[in-house]
């Protein structure tokens, strides 16, 4: 029979444990005095200030509420998006090269089609049909000294794919940089509202997209060309809302990391950058006003991103300069990440 309390005595550790729970008890006391603190100042909490690290003020939630249809035009978004970096000088990062870059209509793309110029790069625009917005990349582009040409589409038909790559090298004589960023992005509520077409619509865009757009670039791109894909926090971290919008860029992640060992032998380098919240026109096209009000509000900086804060580090991985022995990487931009 297994012996109980009564039936072992141990009066010789007793002061010895009474001496650790004191211990114990010690260590947690002032702990839990602070902890009661915190909470108690937990408003004084929500008032802290976003984060701002950057060369110039960035705005922070709330923002006016705003909604808009798909795909979404950066000139009506308010405030508008911050893609010029001012005071980024460029240094000859990719003097002579030439990019085609998806979704350079706005957000992001436009960004990294600013910096891409000032860097020395030509630029093809690939967008849907958001022209407004494209024409002025191609101003600011064109403001920086460089070309840019115009080439409207569907990332999701191969034939644009092939067309578009065509005319990147029939215009600008060349292609040394393939930047996969354009994207579909709606969020549902209950996995029920999922629609076969909504899902096909997620992975035509962002996967057959990024696929379709590399197969036919990699023909075309020499030794020491880049491939950069746009990932997102979501495919590091899920998203509740977004089921098929997370999958597909968890799928980029796979991808760049398989295809960056596939062209190895190629010398064309693949890497991803997995931003958090940018203010783009990605957001108010998907979700309603109250939410877009407090969008990046949960990031630990209290703010989403501006497209310039993104954008350098495109250069950096599309440049032979600061990126030569980079591939299949995935970098995450995101203002911190959440201790739980």
């Amino acid at each position: 029979m297994s012996p109980n309390n009564s039936d072992v005595e141990t009066p010789q550790f007793e002061p010895a444990a009474d001496r650790a729970s004191r211990a114990e008890r010690d260590i947690q006391a002032p702990l839990d005095a602070k902890e009661e603190r915190s909470f108690k100042s937990r408003d004084e909490e929500k008032e802290r200030p976003a984060m701002q690290a950057g060369a110039r003020p960035y705005p922070a939630p709330p923002f006016p509420e705003q909604h808009q249809v798909k795909p979404g035009v950066e000139a009506r978004l308010d405030p508008a998006p911050m893609y010029d970096a001012p005071f980024y000088k460029g240094s000859g990062k990719l003097e002579g090269k030439v990019a085609l870059i998806t979704g350079a209509d706005s957000g992001i793309g436009r960004a990294v089609a600013v910096l891409f110029a000032r860097e020395g790069a030509d630029i093809a625009i690939a967008y849907l049909d958001e022209d407004e917005d494209a024409d002025l990349t191609r101003m600011a582009v064109e403001q920086e000294g460089r070309r840019a040409i115009l080439l409207p589409g569907d990332v999701a038909d191969p034939a644009y794919a092939k067309t578009a790559v065509e005319l990147t090298v029939k215009v600008l004589g060349k292609l040394d940089i393939l930047v996969n960023n354009a994207a579909f992005q709606e969020h549902v509520l209950d996995f029920e509202d999922l629609t076969v077409e909504h899902f096909d619509r997620t992975l035509k865009t962002n996967l057959y997209g990024y696929f379709h757009m590399a197969q036919a670039a990699v023909k075309v791109i020499p030794p020491g060309g880049a491939i950069i894909n746009t990932g997102s926090v979501t495919g590091l971290l899920g998203n509740k809302d977004l089921l098929d919008y997370s999958m597909t860029k968890g799928g980029i992640h796979a991808f760049t990391r398989s295809l960056a060992t596939h062209l190895i032998d190629k010398g064309i380098r693949v890497n991803a950058v997995a931003p958090g919240p940018v203010w783009t026109p990605l957001n108010p096209a998907d979700k309603l006003g109250p939410q877009v009000a407090q969008f990046g509000a949960k990031t630990p900086m209290k703010r989403p991103a501006q497209p310039e804060e993104i954008a350098p580090a495109y250069v950096f991985l599309a440049s032979p300069q600061t990126s030569s022995y980079i591939t299949g990487e995935v970098l995450p931009i995101i203002g911190g990440y959440n201790g739980g």
